[in-house]
């Protein structure tokens, strides 16, 4: 099993889209798009990295490139794209690798992607609808055939597999799959609902026998306990995984898709069976949240990276302003609803935009959360 390690910091990521907003759905006219700064000075700027990418996800590769992919606002493709450094992300060439089908699985609701390198090969893990029935995502994989992600031809393995012995796993409505190795194994961690679109969304993990099938019969890692996590809907999603002085900590984003969204964290010794429940521990109040005096709604859905000196950093996204309106140039033909309708839907609002703070990290060596 090869493990791709940046120093001592292990990371990965993954983000459930919630359909509803928590916030007043009025109309705003005037959405402002702050300008992306290409300055080394980014990483301590709260400006966006990457325009219009919800669910950010940065892998930084042994041959130094920035590998980027996220979200694209019409939920139809995989799009990657490399750069030597942060601040030349925006402007990188972006490589539409894959493109969602036109019926049957994978033919809506394309969100979420995941790039790993993993075993000598790369992956691209994300979720999927169908246009038959746009809430029925799983996840699925790809798997590039040669060295270059960017140019290679990607093929579909299919969604991914659960265990033998568990029936229960990628059976309903689940998405935001990442991927993690600790102690010479490797986890799958990622959401699902039980009981269909409107059900709580649970955080589950469970070993990896190769990469496109788990290993173990899931367990659930946390669900929507507290008020912050039940705001529109009941929601624990996007889990990213990072180490330190000796715990393992995986954040994850909670509620629905509007300001209301946040970021919980859960954490555990790295000697504990990882796939106990009580060895976790979650926080009780979200370790970053919405903050209206920078101008930053709705954070989360993050990933881990490094930057160019190898200090880790968190990737997230937000929006600059509070009311997220619908767009209708984004919203798929086949979908037939009225404009009104369209309108209220905050996952069609675009306007998510990958940004990055450094992180810090407390006495007892705990990460701490912290607008730039």
């Amino acid at each position: 099993m090869q493990t791709n390690r940046l120093k001592s910091l292990v990371f990965s990521a993954v983000v459930l889209v919630s359909v509803a907003s928590c916030t007043d759905k009025k109309v705003q006219k005037d959405k402002h798009k702050e300008e992306v700064t290409t300055s080394t000075k980014t990483t301590l700027s709260n400006k966006p990295i990457v325009l219009q990418r919800a669910d950010p996800f940065i892998y930084k590769h042994t041959d130094g490139y920035y590998y980027f992919t996220g979200s694209v606002p019409t939920y139809d493709a995989i799009e990657l794209r490399r750069a030597k450094s942060i601040d030349e992300l925006q402007n990188a060439e972006t490589f539409r690798v894959w493109e969602k089908h036109k019926r049957g699985p994978m033919s809506r609701h394309v969100w979420a992607p995941e790039i790993h390198y993993l075993d000598g090969k790369w992956y691209v893990y994300f979720a999927a609808s169908e246009e038959e029935d746009i809430w029925k995502l799983r996840p699925y994989v790809l798997q590039c055939t040669g060295q270059d992600p960017l140019h290679d031809k990607w093929i579909e393995l299919g969604q991914m597999q659960a265990a033998d012995a568990d029936p229960k796993s990628f059976t309903d409505f689940s998405l935001d799959g990442t991927v993690f190795e600790h102690k010479n194994k490797r986890y799958f961690c990622w959401a699902e609902k039980t009981g269909g679109q409107f059900a709580a969304s649970n955080l589950y993990l469970a070993e990896m026998e190769s990469p496109i099938k788990l290993k173990t019969v899931q367990f659930m890692l946390t669900t929507p306990d507290y008020d912050w996590e039940r705001i529109g809907f009941w929601v624990n999603e996007g889990p990213a995984v990072i180490k330190n002085k000796g715990k393992v900590y995986i954040t994850f984003s909670a509620s629905a898709t509007g300001a209301c969204y946040s970021m919980g964290m859960m954490e555990a010794d790295e000697n504990a069976d990882l796939l106990d429940r009580n060895s976790w521990k979650k926080s009780r109040h979200p370790v970053l949240k919405t903050n209206e005096a920078k101008k930053i709604y709705g954070p989360g859905h993050n990933s881990f990276t490094v930057d160019e000196n190898g200090e880790p950093l968190v990737i997230y996204h937000a929006r600059d302003y509070e009311k997220a309106v619908g767009d209708p140039k984004v919203v798929p033909a086949t979908d037939k609803r009225p404009l009104k309708e369209i309108i209220a839907d905050p996952l069609y609002d675009p306007n998510r935009h990958a940004r990055m703070m450094k992180l810090k990290f407390d006495e007892n060596g705990r990460p701490i959360f912290e607008f730039n």
